[in-house]
């Protein structure tokens, strides 16, 4: 017999009473009796984009089976009809696929970038499968797709997914160039709104974020403005560094410092760096012998 069977009556009452009262409160989408996407298939379909992308160790067969019922649900949660989710998915994944052959190639060129600038590195092989930086960036360029077709949640959900496994925080709207190359990862947050160019670097702790956000007459935020910055061709940003704003604009070549905050647009060739900190060393005195 089942344990709730076993509950008094009273229990049973105050049971039900608390989860109508949780119901009551809770989003619009998870009162839904329709299914929302799953985490954990979403998880699974980011960690196995990752090998069939760079190592070929999984079929796509098993991605697009993980990722197309995920996608109806996604697109049902939007108040759509099963039948009409379920056509805007297989449209979406049908663009998807027709996409991927030109995310591997871009993605083979983020690997080169990251072997060339990384002399720890001491294969290929060692990049695709112990680098966060590669891992995070090969889903947020399916993510980023998924974006840009419009399909709800699925793109944020990868983006999430790969963000909890490497600690590199990349919005799927962000648009990055190719051979874009994050050195170790951790902390590193690129907004909704970035635009990175090509062979661009960027280091631990970094942040591409936003400002100020924009809003209506009646207070509310504007949604879908340019808030974070632009970095140009081959930027180099150094670990801790935090640049915002969407109206700034980091010039070809330029190299910004470890630890400063840019809020205006660099030229470009520039070196950004903070200001002079003397340092002082003293030595500590002898301790008393016992």
């Amino acid at each position: 017999m089942s344990s709730r069977a076993n509950q008094p009556p009273a229990t049973l009452r105050a049971i039900q009473y608390a989860s109508r009262a949780l119901r009551r409160g809770a989003p619009c989408e998870a009162r839904t009796r329709r299914r929302l996407p799953s985490q954990s298939a979403i998880a699974w379909a980011a960690h196995q984009l990752h090998h069939v992308m760079l190592s070929n160790k999984v079929e796509m067969e098993e991605v697009v089976e993980l990722l197309h019922p995920e996608m109806v649900c996604a697109f049902m949660s939007a108040s759509t009809s099963q039948r009409i989710g379920t056509a805007r998915a297989n449209r979406s994944m049908c663009a998807l696929l027709r996409a991927l052959p030109k995310i591997q190639r871009v993605l083979l060129v983020d690997l080169e970038g990251a072997f060339e600038r990384d002399p720890a590195a001491r294969s290929r092989a060692e990049i695709v499968l112990c680098y966060p930086g590669i891992r995070a960036l090969c889903v947020h360029r399916v993510a980023h797709e998924l974006h840009r077709l419009r399909v709800p949640l699925v793109d944020r959900m990868l983006s999430e997914s790969a963000h909890d496994s490497t600690g590199i925080d990349i919005h799927p709207g962000a648009t990055i160039g190719s051979g874009f190359f994050i050195d170790h990862g951790t902390s590193v947050v690129i907004g909704e709104t970035a635009v990175i160019g090509r062979n661009c670097t960027l280091y631990q702790g970094v942040t591409l974020g936003a400002r100020r956000f924009d809003r209506h007459a009646d207070g509310s935020i504007r949604r879908g403005s340019k808030r974070h910055p632009t970095l140009r061709d081959n930027v180099t940003v150094y670990a801790n560094a935090t640049i915002l704003g969407g109206d700034t604009i980091i010039g070809r070549g330029s190299t910004i410092a470890a630890g400063v905050l840019v809020q205006e647009s660099v030229p470009a060739n520039s070196i950004v760096k903070p200001a002079r900190v003397e340092l002082t060393v003293a030595r500590r005195g002898r301790g008393r012998a016992h």
